[in-house]
């Protein structure tokens, strides 16, 4: 389908990518292969979001919860994620993406880090989209390390406790300088938001589809984006 040019395209939208081992089991596949695929999915969907005027796409990648799987499938998750942010360097640079991880890195591998760290160098003076991954990242922990930094800021003068509002708050999450999302779409129907940007989506309009992530494409995303454009967006007002 194609969009209306009438049609406005949300600055932020964020995805939570469910549905990767599904899709392999259907098809008799080991759970790894699900990963492999769903991030070729994510490959096309950021030249996508970039080529439609999406300002942020920010993706689950790896929960904090995540590390609960078997020792063989974060292994596996682990290479995978080596790899890919090789290619995803190359990605970002044809496509004029900067690229922002959010999440505790400390408990990655060293070489990870260090991948993490020169794809944000690398990428930083891009104009284009900003492809936000959430590694090592669970919205609970976030709020807490927000608070934690908040607390020792107020401890050692400063941050004054009466002075804190939500914009100050805001500024000690992973996202700070980031608008919040319009539109967050979950693959898989799955009717949850798994402790993902719970302070950020108190506003975002939510589609669901059923779709798995790896056979998530463009009519999807342009499905979602028709029924955002559809909601009466209110922010809390009474009118």
């Amino acid at each position: 389908m194609a969009l209306d040019k009438d049609m406005i395209i949300p600055e932020h939208v964020a995805l939570i990518l469910d549905g990767n081992g599904r899709w392999a089991k259907k098809r008799g596949l080991p759970r790894t292969m699900g990963h492999k695929e769903g991030c070729v999915t994510v490959e096309k969907t950021v030249e996508l979001a970039a080529k439609m005027g999406i300002r942020y796409l920010t993706v689950y990648g790896f929960s904090t919860e995540n590390w609960k799987r078997s020792a063989e499938e974060v292994g596996a998750l682990m290479q995978l994620f080596r790899y890919y942010m090789v290619r995803l360097l190359k990605i970002a640079s044809a496509n004029n993406v900067r690229v922002k991880m959010i999440g505790d890195r400390s408990r990655f591998d060293r070489d990870i880090i260090e991948g993490i760290n020169r794809l944000e160098s690398e990428t930083r003076d891009n104009t284009g989209l900003t492809f936000v991954i959430a590694v090592n990242y669970g919205g609970r922990d976030e709020i807490r390390r927000a608070a934690a930094g908040l607390a020792r800021d107020c401890i050692l003068g400063k941050a004054e406790p009466d002075q804190v509002d939500e914009a100050l708050f805001a500024s000690y999450l992973d996202t700070a300088g980031m608008p919040d999302p319009d539109l967050l779409i979950r693959t898989s129907g799955e009717l949850r938001l798994s402790n993902y940007l719970l302070w950020q989506l108190a506003y975002t309009e939510i589609v669901v589809t059923d779709c798995l992530w790896p056979d998530f494409g463009q009519e999807e995303l342009e499905k979602a984006i028709v029924q955002y454009n559809k909601r009466e967006r209110r922010f809390g007002a009474v009118k």
